[in-house]
């Protein structure tokens, strides 16, 4: 059983930045995929970005160039670095591991989640 706790939420302005971090209970974390989901309010959860195992890394459309995903193995933990924040970024967002191979976009690909940490960006 993997568990998983986000943290580095907060109220940050548009154009600002915020990085979130996703810890992981177990020392193999390095043999899990990891994607970031949101949830904004009355939506429904979005795939926001992931990475393999590997290290290869994949974006929805709307974070691309402004969002980096990353992960460092020795300290179970995997980033979410997101710059140039818009309004529409704020949700709720949830870290996700799953031991399935390649790059996972689909939320029922994933095994294990956290709790959340919420993202609010004022205009």
């Amino acid at each position: 059983q993997v568990q998983l706790g986000e943290s580095g939420g907060g109220l940050v302005q548009a154009g600002g930045s915020l990085r979130l971090s996703c810890a992981a209970s177990t020392r193999t974390f390095s043999g899990y995929g990891v994607a970031w989901f949101r949830q904004a309010p009355e939506k429904e959860r979005a795939f926001v970005a992931t990475i393999s195992r590997s290290g290869t890394t994949y974006y929805a459309d709307s974070v691309k160039d402004r969002f980096t995903i990353s992960r460092d193995n020795s300290k179970n933990t995997v980033y979410l670095q997101m710059s140039s924040l818009k309004p529409e970024d704020t949700a709720v967002y949830y870290c996700a591991a799953t031991i399935l191979v390649g790059l996972n976009t689909l939320s029922n690909r994933y095994s294990y989640w956290g709790q959340g940490t919420q993202v609010t960006v004022s205009s």
